[in-house]
């Protein structure tokens, strides 16, 4: 039975909460458009916003740890350039050896040859000391705290740990000084097994073996990060991203719920209005 009442309308109560329900179902997808958010923040979705920080976290951590082994390809890179130069300047080294184990170059010629050895020399020593990146050489370094340790991905496990060691010290890629008296002097550093020139020549080889293939893991570990943190984003999207077509048309639906409910509650207020009818004869 209904109750005709001044005091209490039921019709506007009922329309007043209908379009109240309305207007909290419109502050949140006018939010989700806003943000571009599904779950803008723990009131949305307590869970998956922890995971969502979770995986950003995750992702922030990861992002640094490719740009710290990006510098650790410029070391990697520098240190490459200095050992070419040094190779290089190792075929000069050997002709000059050459010309120096010829029995026949007369004094001067054998003075004039120890000298461009010597520069040469000299010049193997200056590319390895200009061997720097940001304060670290790996050519010159001979003990295990001269090694480069890093991450490789964003846990700080002992396992996700890189390590690039030190190749040093330069002496092993210095020839030994000269002169070279004599031919026979010259003959013994070109020995193919015991020559000072033919084991310097094989480390520098060694070395640059190592370092070439430490870039490659190295750009495969930046390569392998940065999809990663690809596929983690991809992850985090469909798990708090909105789906803004869908909240488009749930927006076009809810303007209209509120202009029905507000109408409602409108003709719901003006109901009581008929009792003054009875009350007109009076």
């Amino acid at each position: 039975m209904s109750l005709t009442s001044i005091n209490t309308n039921i019709g506007a109560m009922t329309a007043l909460q209908s379009l109240n329900r309305t207007n909290d179902a419109l502050a949140q997808v006018q939010k989700r458009i806003s943000t571009g958010y599904r779950v803008a923040d723990a009131r949305d979705d307590g869970g998956a916003y922890a995971v969502a920080q979770t995986v950003r976290s995750n992702s922030s951590a990861l992002t640094a740890v490719n740009e710290q082994m990006g510098g650790l390809r410029g070391l990697v890179d520098v240190s490459l350039t200095a050992l070419e130069e040094v190779s290089k300047t190792m075929i000069e080294i050997r002709s000059v050896l050459t010309r120096l184990a010829d029995g026949t170059v007369g004094d001067q010629a054998r003075d004039q040859y120890n000298q461009q050895y010597d520069q040469l020399r000299t010049q193997v020593t200056n590319f390895l000391a200009d061997a720097d990146y940001f304060g670290k050489n790996l050519l010159t370094g001979s003990t295990p705290t001269d090694d480069i340790v890093t991450l490789r991905s964003e846990s700080v496990e002992t396992a996700d740990l890189y390590t690039l060691p030190a190749l040093g010290p330069d002496t092993k890629f210095i020839v030994a000084a000269g002169p070279f008296a004599d031919a026979a002097a010259a003959r013994a550093a070109l020995d193919e097994t015991t020559g000072d020139y033919q084991i310097v020549n094989k480390t520098i080889n060694n070395a640059m073996n190592r370092l070439g293939s430490d870039a490659r893991y190295i750009d495969a570990q930046i390569t392998y990060n940065r999809d990663k943190v690809d596929a983690m984003e991809v992850g985090l999207g469909a798990l708090i991203d909105a789906d803004l077509a869908r909240e488009s048309a749930r927006l076009q639906a809810l303007q209209i719920r509120q202009q029905l409910g507000s109408q409602t509650l409108s003709i719901a207020n003006q109901a009581p209005q008929f009792l003054m009818s009875l009350f007109g004869g009076r």
